[in-house]
This record gives C-alpha cells, structure tokens and sequence, in this order.
C-alpha cells in the first residue's frame, strides 16, 4: 500500500485552508521552507498553501523532479502550443510522501504519449492526460524536440497529424 494513503502528514490547519472540490481527498504534504505548505490531493497539487495559493491539476503537470543540488521540486506545467512551459521550482522540507505521490499522479494521468518523427531522427511527441480520477476532458498537448521551430509549416503539419492518429487511437 502506498505510504501516503495511510497517513497524509498535513495539518488540520493548512487543510482547512485549501479550496477542495467536493470529494477531493489530501493525500500527502509538506511544508517549504517558508511556511506555506505544498499539497497533493487525488485530483491536483495545492501550491503555496498559506499565501496565495495555486492549483495545479495533475493532467496540467508535464514534468515533476527532486533535484539533489538544490533541495528542490520542479514543476514544470503542460503550456500550449509552441509557448513556454511556466516552472515552478520548491523548497519542500521532508518531501518523501509527497514526491511519490507527485510521481504517481502525474503518470496516472497519462493516457497515450506517441513519437511523431518530423526531420530525419528529429520528432515530437504527441501526449494525452487526463485526471488521474478518470474525470473530465482529455488534455492535448505535444513536445517539440531539440531545434524543432513550432513556427514551422513541416513541424506544424506533423503536430497535425500526430494529433489526428493518437485521437483516433483513444477513438475520439
């Protein structure tokens, strides 16, 4: 059994201050060093949690990793297409439950991810999420490789077409 679905480790305080839709359920937490508190439910990761704070549905996460180096969580959200990925970066204190669970939720909302090849052994990937509850629309979205232009009309075309193959593989 998961560790973080027998204990959630997260105050009743800073639970009170989280906006939860009905049914929503903390799972795990932890607190950065400045207070405020970092939050993983089953359908988001609550940000910020005593200032301002901000919600990041799993399906909107593209990427999470612990860097050793700095002590921190790297969040780095699904943006669309051909504009910067906004990043987040966290100091957590005693992130062991919380970063099982952000590797967990964030590969559970991950339907399909196809490689669509554009120029030689140059391509993008096409990727599917949706919430890990199985909830609410599908996300589209697509990762241009290395020196790859979205400006482009070839790259363009094959995100296109990617799109169209991996729909039609989920049957949409």
């Amino acid at each position: 059994m998961p560790p973080w679905t027998r204990s959630h480790g997260v105050p009743a305080q800073v639970r009170t201050q989280l906006d939860l839709a009905p049914g929503e359920r903390v799972l795990a937490g932890a607190a950065d060093t400045d207070g405020a508190w970092v939050v993983g439910t089953d359908r988001a990761l609550h940000v910020g949690v005593g200032q301002p704070t901000r919600k990041l549905p799993w399906e909107q996460i593209d990427q999470a990793s612990w860097h050793d180096e700095t002590e921190r969580l790297v969040i780095v959200e699904v943006a669309d297409f051909g504009m910067p990925q906004p990043r987040h970066e966290l100091a957590v204190r005693d992130p062991r439950r919380l970063l099982d669970l952000v590797r967990e939720r964030v590969t559970a909302s991950v339907l399909l991810t196809r490689h669509v090849p554009v120029a030689g052994s140059r391509g993008l990937k096409v990727v599917a999420r949706r919430s890990p509850t199985r909830q609410g629309e599908i996300l589209w979205s697509t990762w241009l490789g290395d020196g790859l232009d979205p400006a482009d009309p070839e790259v363009r075309r094959a995100v296109d077409e990617g799109l169209a193959a991996a729909r039609a593989e989920l049957g949409q």
